[in-house]
């Protein structure tokens, strides 16, 4: 049945993460530190990064593209919601909701695919030594990072092209603080049975699919760590659990969100907050912090600069 025009939801209502008033400034205050954290702390890291000849390894390129990528990633959502928070003003265009989901999803998975390779780069330098050089060349790092690119374009297309297909004509309220899949599909006015299931196999796959792949990864890793310890290999070892956590961190709310369709249960705003900031937020303090060579290369920069 065709649908009237005269009835297609034209914006929807971001209802936020409260509805009481006298909440609004302490979200406001906590996203306001936490974007301000995120941009501060990636931006460093990529001013490090392409200043210092030192840190010019394929660990090191592909942290700065993870620093770029969470900073496009958080900066989907971030300055929408402090906005909303500060204005009050909760409507958005369903255009510019189309376009909030298909970055949302472009820079997520794309992130996912990153960290992927970046696993696969920790592998190869301690597993293959020998065969690093060779593996990871600058032409190989690059292809890769074009390939984690490439993948969260197709994998963000399908995504919103499925989404476009559905007819919208009220009620026109989202449950959250920006637009994603599960709360935006439970208001179409269709059958979407079909719809989220292809959407659960798409962004819930992808996201199993990178988990166990770092995790297999990283718990070989581990164990060849682990054979070394009575040679001093504590602090890889440590650096290793840290990594597993901060993906941990990242993956499962995603699984939780997305590998299953969306009418099923309700998906927690709260849990959101976790991979839309708190992973960015907390990415560099686990990448970078706990090297050395980042900490001695951020300490000449600072040098630098005091010259000036």
């Amino acid at each position: 049945m065709a649908q009237d025009n005269s009835s297609r939801v034209t914006e929807f209502i971001l209802l936020g993460l409260s509805d009481r008033g006298e909440l609004q400034l302490l979200f406001f205050t906590l996203f306001l530190l936490a974007y301000t954290m995120v941009l501060l702390g990636n931006l460093l890291i990529i001013v490090t990064v392409t200043t210092d000849p030192k840190l010019s390894s394929p660990m090191y390129f592909l942290l700065c593209n993870l620093s770029f990528i969470d900073i496009c990633y958080t900066s989907v959502t971030a300055p929408r919601v402090l906005v909303a928070l500060l204005s009050g003003h909760k409507a958005i265009a369903f255009e510019g909701c189309m376009a909030q989901l298909f970055f949302l999803h472009f820079m997520g998975s794309s992130e996912m695919f990153l960290l992927t390779v970046m696993a696969f780069d920790r592998y190869t330098a301690i597993c293959r030594p020998l065969h690093y050089t060779a593996i990871m060349a600058r032409r190989a790092c690059w292809a890769l990072v074009a390939a984690c690119w490439a993948g969260g374009f197709i994998h963000s297309i399908v995504q919103t092209v499925l989404m476009l297909q559905l007819p919208f004509c009220g009620p026109n309220t989202i449950h959250s603080y920006f637009c994603d899949v599960p709360p935006i599909i439970r208001l179409a006015c269709a059958d979407t049975t079909l719809t989220e299931w292809l959407m659960a196999s798409n962004s819930g796959l992808i996201s199993l699919g990178c988990f166990l792949v770092l995790v297999a990864s990283y718990a070989l890793i581990m164990a060849k760590v682990w054979a070394r310890v009575s040679q001093g290999n504590w602090k890889a070892l440590s650096t290793c659990a840290s990594h597993v956590m901060v993906i941990t961190l990242f993956f499962m709310p995603c699984i939780f969100t997305y590998l299953r369709p969306a009418g099923t249960l309700p998906t927690s705003k709260y849990i959101c907050v976790i991979y839309t900031i708190l992973s960015p937020m907390m990415n560099p303090l686990i990448y970078t912090l706990r090297s050395s060579e980042v900490k001695e290369s951020m300490w000449r920069l600072w040098k630098r600069c005091r010259t000036f």
